[in-house]
């Protein structure tokens, strides 16, 4: 039993071991308990470690076995939310990208285990499908699993989300590679010590993500700079940032009349602090309501990230 002294600054714990926290924050308060238990001096801060460190790895090795669809669940929370009450698309990416590495942790293929590799996972195309946009305090319910290997480099994973009656918000698709974080190149998959689940068939969207192709003479310019709320662990802007970007380059008149239908994103080169990228935008001229959208590193002159996507009346 732990008494009332134990609860020795545990700010300080959280900021030593926090990373390891979040990663496990269903867990964290039965992690916390079992390791003051087990360190016999509670400021031994190595042993507490060491033992978060071993609970971790039972509870991965215990639940892996029936882990191959997660699922959690979520709740629409205010700052997420529009003028309009509606989840903002952004947030959807963001939920998305929080239950990957939830799933990736236990599947023994998250960031900090890649690491160790000089491995990390980039994501290079996601498509979307959004059927409604929930209001503030929804529950959602979302599932992810991977499903195998395209093209023998890309890594498929889908996603679906749906409120607490089972009505779909939204689907997705979304390819992913290895890159070796040494030498920025991408590498096979055989490189993994570990055997991802396959879920072959499980198809959440019966389309493919392709490349995309671009009218000339784009109508529209927007520019965006990366700062210190765009990056992330990786030190470069992180991927749902760029779907608020793409929001911002339209007028609040606009989504005041009108939601997205679907969107295609496809990642080409990372943006990194400082750096500022040019999005140039039109509407397809045979296809109203669908624009395309492509982004320029200003500084590199690279592409860092192309786009097309629809439209619907808002809900």
């Amino acid at each position: 039993m732990i008494s009332d002294d134990s609860h020795f600054q545990f700010d300080n714990m959280v900021a030593i071991i926090g990373p390891v926290f979040k990663l496990v924050e269903n867990y964290s308060k039965i992690v916390l308990h079992e390791c003051l238990l087990v360190a016999n001096d509670r400021k031994d801060t190595r042993k507490v470690k060491m033992a978060i460190e071993l609970r971790i790895f039972s509870i991965r090795e215990s639940t892996l076995a029936q882990q191959t669809i997660w699922q959690e669940n979520f709740e629409v929370r205010s700052h997420e939310t529009d003028f309009a009450l509606r989840w903002k698309p952004a947030a959807i990416f963001r939920v998305m990208e929080e239950i990957t590495v939830h799933h990736s942790f236990h599947l023994g293929v998250d960031y900090y285990s890649l690491k160790e590799m000089n491995l990390a996972w980039i994501l290079v195309r996601t498509k979307v499908r959004f059927y409604e946009f929930p209001a503030v305090g929804t529950r959602i319910i979302v599932q992810t699993w991977p499903r195998g290997w395209q093209q023998k480099i890309f890594g498929m994973r889908d996603y679906s989300l749906a409120n607490e009656k089972g009505k779909s918000v939204a689907h997705a698709t979304t390819a992913w590679l290895l890159v070796n974080t040494k030498t920025r190149r991408f590498v096979k998959p055989e490189v993994l010590t570990v055997a991802l689940p396959d879920n072959e068939g499980k198809f959440i969207l019966d389309e493919t993500l392709d490349k995309l192709t671009h009218p000339t003479g784009f109508s529209k310019e927007h520019v965006f700079q990366a700062r210190y709320s765009s990056l992330d662990l990786m030190g470069h802007v992180n991927n749902t940032q760029y779907i608020d970007w793409l929001c911002d380059c339209f007028p609040v008149s606009f989504w005041r009349k009108y939601q997205f239908e679907w969107l295609q994103i496809n990642y080409s080169n990372e943006v990194k602090p400082e750096e500022s990228i040019n999005i140039e935008m039109t509407e397809l001229a045979d296809q109203p309501g669908v624009f395309s959208a492509v982004a320029t590193n200003l500084t590199s002159h690279l592409t860092a990230f192309e786009a097309q996507f629809g439209f619907k009346q808002a809900g």
